[in-house]
């Protein structure tokens, strides 16, 4: 509005007081503006006709006022200027604009809110999470009061309206006693006039905020004071106090229900938004100063007799005694809603009250507008002079009736004058007695409101009534600014009636306009669920039935694509499109209003059709069920376009993944992106539909992911969702504690789940540990209307248990007089809570039960939480027992709860009856209490476990969505966080694994090491005992620090370890397994390295016996070739040599070891192994001449082989003897595999043969054959015999080959013998007096060190193997996930038939084959083997250098002590024979320091020469020599248990190895695995993951060959978890394989080829790979 209207208007509204002031001198009011305004003499007295100065006075003015705006403006700036002249004026100064506009400003700035008059306040900045709003809030500084008003209103606080800060701090903390009495009065703040004031009138706070504030944020503050039953405000005054705006848009937002007498009888009641409804207004105005408080008045008015409430602000409050500065001229309104009690309603019929703040002559443009739109018109005044006459008195054509209300004021009676003007006014007005109202000083303020209420109630009868809508044209017609006029706003508006202005009936508009989410949307809902249940297969292929159903799927995505699109749905995309920020808002609240107003009127007559209708006995229930369906198909909201915007955008992705259109030909893509811009606004987005009971899944997390993208990955969330009855206050229980708008008493029953996201201010983000809370509510659980309709049970459950999956946070809403239905309820949120423990999901639960007002509720209460502890517990106890899972027996045992600390008692949410109730006090108090608990739970809650993000709530959503499609929710939950969350902890399992393995590998390679350099005289019985002791150590040592690191990992709470707490006990388990498996291995080959050691003793005494006798021979015929007198020749010193070896040779009594025939001790173990297994098997036995006959690499399996009995006729054609040969053959393969292992082992020992090995391998054989899998498998005691024979066979030879080179190396005479050279050169050295330290030296490093530091090459090659592969290939080993993983794309990548057909049946050897041939290219590529062997060798080189090298090695007397000492410093990596010690200190007189320099010269040499011989190994060459194998060490690491799934035969991944229950990633077709129809021979296409959530049945050895559902395997293979697959892709993988080689593997089975479903054989490799990726989580 411009400045000049501005001037204009500031003229009329001080027209009375500006012509009193200026009636002193009107010659001189014409002096000043004659010139100033060129008004003439002649213009003057033509107007005047009467010598009246006042009436010249106001001809003036009026000249002036018709000079137009401009004219004003100047009159106005001049104005200051004439003071000097009428000195009355400098008390009308503070009524200008400019001085308001300065008031204003000076006001804005001191409660902080400058900046934001122009930046507004939007409703996100109010609702964000900040500490303010977490803490008892209370303004200790004038900026604080703003921000307290709206927080406190937010929260639906009554409290909100006080706006003192806190009390002066003058002399605080001072001692009386120091005081001077002159100072009391400063202390206690009497008469200071220099203390600052510390209020705020309210209103003025109110002013500001609405100035300071957008539209939206206006509107609800409007709504939460009408809530708290506050005046609010209808016309605003500007900012210069002139003008003002109509805050018709502001009120849209408010819907009142009321039961007006006319339907009392009927308990029928109407609802309708606040501008809609035609009711009579009465204003209340003040004219001139009066001590009698108006708005004290009007809330009495309002009041009935036994409540009181306080509408109106007035000066008892706190702070409505503070000077008004900026809201003269604030018009409130409060209404009056009849609740239908005749007995207590004042009024019978709804009525509108306004009230003008301020004198009636500084706002005549309110009071204008109060007399055109109003029915009656009070005026408070105490009297009525000339002037006040006057301008009354223009109000003869006023449309309101005017009533005069005259309080002269206590001890006081009404004067003369103002007697007389009433008379003249009654003429004027034409007003009757009773329209005049004197209140006495004998009269109390009752018999004065009572007065007032029966003029009102007689009004009634004959009233005017009109609507805010309507008195927003008024309003435009009186300039006054009207806030829904903006051009956004009104452009909206345009825009939503295009839309809404076509519905007529709402459930024949949604059948029209929103097809896709009818019938469509439905019919799609069941089918995904019947994909899941299988319930209506019947006998069809379940693969085949589920084709079907998936064609189905993508017929109707097709229909609902190909669908026209109503002209209402793309003007309502282009709304949201195309509309800027702002209009779009609006576009949207205009579409709420516009959808709310024709939704109303709709179910209002459904509503009391239906009540009559149940009221009726006769009705039929069919015909309340139609009604109910009408009912819910006659809502109509924002949701549904957004919902149908979702179908679209659904039905599109479908076909663009199917391929059926092109990325370019897409139109909604953009959709997404929209929806994810409303819920960072704050709008509330559906997330389930709950009159499909589905959820759009890729609308949802498309809609997800681009909010995370929007907000740059920054969206960490908290959840907090909030279940319970209809009908108990869920939303509005949300609404107040986080001031959000979910929609409450608006007649509309839309059921499902809505999310609103609310940002967290940024320096609380860490404290919280989150960036947004994410709020959910959910449809009231037993809705009494919706129970007729199909499937509500249902629905209940699966919304429970969705969203107490979503949450960290479930708030229990209980109404205390619901009891019956919260039982209900509560047994859906156990089952819910009992479901999300099973998957490590624990949300914190809170129980609020509403209506309760007692102080002492909590106290009373205690036995009611007991009541309610027990309740819980009975219930979990026997959901636990429907969901089959023992050892949860109460409550406390699926999450933490506390009975005292999570049960909150809330008072009800009204302070008396509705409609005319505020809010309770009590209720907003104790939310905020609840909402403060939650905060501090949340900090807690950050180190506890880590907020999803945005990725991580996409996969909560579709992983429990999955699992309430199959309704199996224990067993058949899947979820990508939890499959990662299990594989990382795997991986580091294995890692802690391996590490503990190494440790006791290393000790048992250092003390088999050390055992094999005791000499006899060491060896006991004390020294292993004490290897013992120290092994347990060892083992017990790393025990508890595998459990440790276990312990420590499930206690940070990180990598979401919460989700699998429930595997923590089998990874224990699996430690303490770990640990008696090495303990067990170690303390065998310990035992094994002494038994060794202890045979060879007898060997090394006569060994060493030999040796001394040939030292002392040498000796002797050193001496005696030294007394000759001639010097002898080296050849002659050879022969003498050579004489004399032969004769002590010779001398000798013991012979050479004696050479076994291995053969034939073996096959003598092998008939007495079975010699109780019948006559026909010795009879076999006794003919074998040679085990050599039967020695072959693999046994052909024949019908001897396979017990008859098995394969009789009677047995069902699906147990075939084929089947039972390839079951043979595995077995057979798998023993010989295990038999060759334990052969490569023995051979490693470098010990003698001994019959134990045999009989080991026999035993071996047994133990399995008695195996509980084994025996199911149908062979007979020949084949028994068979496989016994062919590993004796194999071993034969080896077991030859090792006791042969057992005799070369420890035959006492041929040791003599290797010795033999040595002694000759010493001797000839000797002799001939030459330096020998050099020939020793190298002697030493070549014949002793040399093949030490072979071996223990080949010692530690093996274990660094093992580590540098697990630790190097990125991550394959670390997991048998990764493993298979890697395993998988291997195969895929080679498309082998061959390879395929062997890693399903036989996965052992397979798997072997892979890891050896991984492991060979590994080290072929790189020089890393070359790198191994260096690093070995080097390790102990340095050793032997250092040793050498320090000054304590020279203190040694001799070269034999030196000896000694380093023997004892690599007595734990090097084997050191010490007869070849003995050898080389034989005369050996060098210097140590010598001999210890050469030493070390010739060790490099010989570092040097080993590594070159090593070099020259082939990768085939180090694994065949190597002591511990690393392929057999790695296939162990990743084959697990071991155990294979009882119907596909896919391996099990489980980490650990002792885990309760096997899971595998992903099934098979159960066809691979050889299974077959017995009606026409074709292979089986049923996958175990959808078997199992089928109709079929199956029937095999373990159910004793009859018929059993698939849905309950369980009670067969208890241990075994399948995890059903809905998804249709996640067995691509193995969908694709069959396709391939679908001949191939039917003529490999001698099966017919299978029938496959059509969408199988359009699969490619590239499906195939992504659905290997998409199961193990690998990107």
């Amino acid at each position: 509005m411009d400045r000049g209207l501005g001037a204009a208007r500031v003229i009329s509204s001080l027209r009375w007081k500006l012509t009193e002031v200026f009636a002193e001198d009107t010659v001189g009011l014409f002096d000043e503006v004659s010139s100033l305004l060129q008004i003439t003499h002649e213009e003057y007295l033509n107007g005047s006709t009467t010598q009246s100065r006042v009436k010249r006075t106001e001809w003036l003015l009026t000249i002036i006022l018709e000079k137009g705006d401009e004219a004003c403006e100047k009159f106005l700036s001049h104005v200051k200027n004439m003071i000097p002249r009428f000195p009355a004026l400098s008390g009308l100064s503070g009524y200008f604009p400019e001085n308001k506009v300065k008031i204003f400003d000076e006001l804005l700035d001191q409660l902080g809110m400058k900046a934001r008059l122009r930046s507004k306040l939007e409703l996100k900045d109010v609702l964000q999470i900040e500490r303010v709003n977490v803490k008892d809030f209370h303004p200790r500084d004038l900026r604080d009061i703003p921000w307290h008003f709206l927080k406190k209103l937010m929260a639906l606080n009554r409290t909100a309206r006080n706006t003192d800060c806190a009390k002066s701090q003058l002399c605080t903390g001072q001692n009386l006693d120091n005081i001077e009495n002159n100072d009391l009065f400063q202390f206690f703040n009497i008469g200071v006039e220099n203390v600052k004031s510390y209020s705020v009138h309210p209103l003025d706070v109110l002013c500001v905020l609405l100035h300071c504030s957008d539209g939206f944020l206006q509107q609800e503050i409007v709504s939460k004071m009408s809530m708290c039953q506050f005046a609010v405000p209808l016309l605003l005054p500007a900012g210069d106090g002139v003008n003002c705006t109509f805050m018709l848009w502001a009120m849209r937002d408010l819907v009142k229900r009321w039961r007006p007498h006319s339907l009392a009888d009927a308990k029928g009641f109407l609802e309708e938004s606040v501008v809609d409804i035609p009711m009579p207004t009465f204003s209340f105005v003040r004219m001139g100063k009066n001590k009698l408080s108006k708005s004290k008045i009007l809330n009495q008015v309002l009041n009935p007799a036994q409540q009181y409430h306080d509408f109106f602000i007035h000066e008892d409050l706190q702070g409505g005694n503070a000077e008004r500065k900026i809201s003269d001229g604030l018009v409130e309104m409060s209404w009056y809603f009849p609740s239908g009690s005749r007995s207590s309603d004042i009024y019978p019929e709804p009525i509108a009250v306004a009230n003008l703040r301020g004198e009636l002559e500084s706002n005549v443009t309110q009071f204008s507008f109060l007399t055109q739109v109003s029915s009656a018109v009070f005026i408070f005044t105490e009297n009525i002079c000339e002037r006040e006459y006057r301008m009354l008195s223009n109000c003869s054509n006023s449309e309101a009736k005017l009533y005069f209300i005259i309080t002269p004021g206590p001890g006081r009676n009404v004067n003369a004058e103002t007697l007389q003007n009433l008379k003249q006014l009654m003429t004027v007005l034409k007003l009757k007695k009773e329209d005049i109202i004197f209140k006495q000083s004998t009269d109390n303020d009752t018999v004065l409101v009572q007065n007032i209420q029966s003029v009102i109630n007689s009004s009634l009868i004959h009233h005017k009534t009109t609507t805010l809508e309507n008195m927003g044209e008024r309003a435009a017609g009186l300039n006054i600014y009207v806030d829904q006029s903006l051009e956004e706003c009104r452009h909206a508006r345009e825009h939503a009636l295009k839309i809404t202005g076509e519905i007529k009936d709402v459930a024949q508009y949604k059948k029209e306009a929103m097809s896709l989410q009818g019938d469509l949307w439905k019919q799609l809902s069941k089918i995904e669920k019947e994909m899941c249940r299988m319930k209506d297969q019947g006998t069809t292929d379940a693969q085949m039935y589920r084709s079907e159903l998936l064609r189905q799927r993508i017929s109707i995505h097709e229909k609902q694509h190909r669908h026209s699109i109503h002209n209402s749905i793309m003007m309502f995309i282009d709304g949201i499109f195309h509309l800027s920020g702002k209009e779009k808002h609006y576009f949207l609240k205009w579409m709420k209003f516009e959808l709310d107003c024709v939704a109303r009127k709709k179910l209002s007559s459904l509503q009391a059709e239906y009540k009559e209708k149940i009221n009726n006995p006769k009705n039929n229930q069919e015909e309340i069920k139609q009604l109910d369906h009408r009912i819910s198909a006659s809502s109509l909201g924002i949701e549904h376009f957004l919902r149908e915007l979702g179908q679209l955008y659904e039905a599109e992705y479908s076909m663009y993944k199917e391929e059926k259109n092109h990325i370019h030909e897409r139109q909604f893509v953009h959709l997404p992106g929209i929806a994810a811009d409303l819920l960072l606004d704050g709008f509330p987005l559906e997330l389930i539909d709950g009159d499909a009971s589905n959820i759009p899944l890729q609308w949802i997390t498309d809609v997800l992911t681009e909010l995370d993208s929007k907000t740059g990955g920054r969206c960490r969330l908290r959840v907090i969702t909030v279940l319970g009855v209809q009908s108990t206050g869920k939303s509005t229980l949300l609404n107040t504690m986080f001031g959000l708008q979910f929609p409450v008493a608006s007649g509309r029953c839309t059921r499902g789940a809505f999310m609103t996201l609310i940002k967290v201010e940024e320096n609380l983000q860490e404290e919280l540990g989150c960036d947004f809370i994410l709020v959910i509510d959910t449809e009231g659980l037993k809705a009494p209307e919706l129970s007729s309709l199909e499937g509500s049970y249902e629905h209940d459950n699966e919304l429970a248990t969705l969203v107490v999956g979503l949450s960290d946070i479930t708030i229990v809403n209980m109404a205390m007089e619901n009891t019956t239905e919260m039982k209900d309820i509560l047994q859906i949120v156990v089952h819910a809570f009992l479901r999300m423990k099973e998957v490590g999901k624990k949300p914190n639960c809170q129980f609020v039960h509403q209506n309760v007002s007692d102080v002492s509720a909590h106290e009373k209460n205690m036995r009611d939480r007991r009541k309610l502890l027990e309740h819980l517990d009975g219930m979990t106890k026997a959901a636990a027992k429907m969901e089959n899972k023992f050892g949860i027996t109460k409550f406390s045992d699926m999450m933490d709860y506390d009975v005292e600390k999570d049960n909150w008692y809330i008072p009800g949410l009204w302070h008396g009856v509705p409609p005319m109730a505020p809010v309770n006090f009590g209720y907003s108090e104790n939310v905020s209490e609840l909402k403060k608990y939650l905060t501090e739970f949340m900090k807690r809650c950050k180190a506890e476990s880590t907020p999803p993000n945005i990725k991580d709530f996409i996969e909560w959503i579709k992983s429990l969505w999955n699992a309430v499609k199959y309704e199996k929710f224990i067993f058949s939950f899947r979820n990508s966080l939890v499959a990662e969350a299990y594989n990382k902890l795997s991986t580091q399992f294995s890692q802690w694994e391996w590490n503990f393995t190494k440790t006791v590998l290393g000790w048992l390679s250092e003390t088999e090491t050390a055992v094999r350099n005791q000499t006899s005289v060491q060896l006991n019985e004390e020294m292993c005992q004490s290897y013992k002791d120290d092994l347990r150590r060892v083992l017990c040592e790393g025990e508890a620090q595998m459990l440790e690191h276990v312990q420590k990992y499930f206690e940070n709470k990180t990598e979401n370890v919460q989700l699998i707490e429930r595997y923590k006990e089998d990874f224990l388990k699996s430690v303490k397994f770990l640990r008696k498996e090495l303990e067990r291995n170690a303390l065998n080959k310990c035992d094994e390295a002494f038994q060794i050691q202890n045979s060879k003793v007898k060997i090394e005494n006569i060994k060493d016996e030999y040796q001394k006798s040939i030292e002392t021979k040498v000796s002797e015929l050193l001496e005696r070739c030294r007394k000759m007198e001639c010097q002898l020749s080296k050849e002659t010193l050879e022969k003498e040599f050579d004489a004399m070896w032969k004769k002590t040779v010779s001398e000798f009594q013991v012979g050479s070891l004696k050479k076994r025939d291995i053969s034939k001790s073996i096959l003598q173990q092998l008939s007495n192994n079975m010699s109780n297994k019948g006559s026909e098997i010795n009879k076999e036995i006794s003919k074998v001449n040679s085990l050599q006959e039967f020695k072959q690499n693999t046994l052909k399996v024949n019908d001897s082989h396979i017990e008859r009995s098995w394969y009789a006729p009677v047995v069902d054609k699906l147990f075939r003897k084929e089947d039972y040969k390839l079951s043979i053959t595995q077995l057979s393969n798998t023993l010989i595999d295990m038999c060759k292992q334990n052969v490569g082992e023995k051979m490693n020992t470098r010990s003698d043969y001994d019959d134990s090995y045999s009989q080991g391998l026999l035993h071996l054989i047994d133990e399995k054959l008695q195996d509980t899998d084994t025996k199911k498998i149908p062979f007979t005691t020949k084949f028994e015999l068979d496989i016994k024979m062919l590993n004796l066979a194999r071993a034969a030879p080896l077991f030859q080959e090792m006791h042969d080179r057992f005799i070369q190396e420890n035959d006492p005479k041929l040791s003599l013998e290797r010795l033999k050279p040595q002694y000759l050169s010493t001797f000839q050295a000797v002799y001939q007096k030459k330096d020998m330290s050099q020939q020793k030296a190298q002697s030493f490093c070549d014949s002793i060190l040399a093949p030490a530091l072979t071996e223990y090459i080949y010692k530690c090659l093996g274990e660094k193997m093992v580590t540098d592969v697990v630790d190097g290939s990125d991550t394959m080993f670390n997991s048998r996930s990764f493993f298979q993983y890697s395993v998988l794309e291997s195969l895929l990548e080679k498309e082998d038939f061959r390879e395929y057909v062997r890693y399903i049946s036989s996965y052992r050897g397979f798997l072997k084959d892979w890891i050896r041939q991984y492991v060979c290219e590994k080290y072929k590529k790189s020089l890393s083997l070359e790198t191994l062997q260096k690093n070995i060798l080097s390790s102990v080189v340095k050793k032997i250098q250092a040793f050498l090298a320090n000054e304590k090695c020279l203190e040694n007397n001799s070269v034999s002590e030196l000896l000694k000492n380093l023997c004892e410093e690599l007595k734990s990596e090097l084997v050191i024979s010490q007869s070849e010690i003995n050898a080389i200190t034989f005369e050996n007189n060098t210097e140590v320091a010598q001999f210890a320099g050469d030493v070390r010269i010739f060790v490099e040499e010989t570092e040097k020469r080993i590594l070159k011989e090593a070099k020259s190994w082939s990768v085939e060459f180090a694994l065949f020599k190597v002591t511990l194998n690393p392929v057999d060490v790695l296939l162990e690491k990743v084959i697990g248990c071991g155990k294979q799934c009882p119907f596909c035969k896919v391996p099990c991944e489980a980490g650990g190895k002792d885990h309760t229950e096997h899971k595998a990633s992903f099934h098979r077709p159960e066809g691979l695995g050889r299974y077959r129809w017995d009606s026409n021979e074709t292979l089986v296409i049923d996958i175990c993951s959808t078997s199992v959530v089928s109709n079929n049945c199956f029937k095999n050895k373990d159910t004793n060959c009859e018929w059993h559902d698939y849905k309950d395997y369980k009670k067969i293979y208890p241990d075994w978890a399948i995890q059903p697959d809905d998804s249709m892709q996640a067995s691509d993988y193995w969908k694709y394989i069959f396709n391939k080689f679908n001949e191939q593997f039917a003529a490999e089975y001698k099966a017919k080829p299978a029938a496959l479903p059509w969408e199988w054989k359009k699969l490619s490799k590239n499906d195939a790979l992504r659905s290997l990726k998409g199961v193990f989580n690998r990107t």
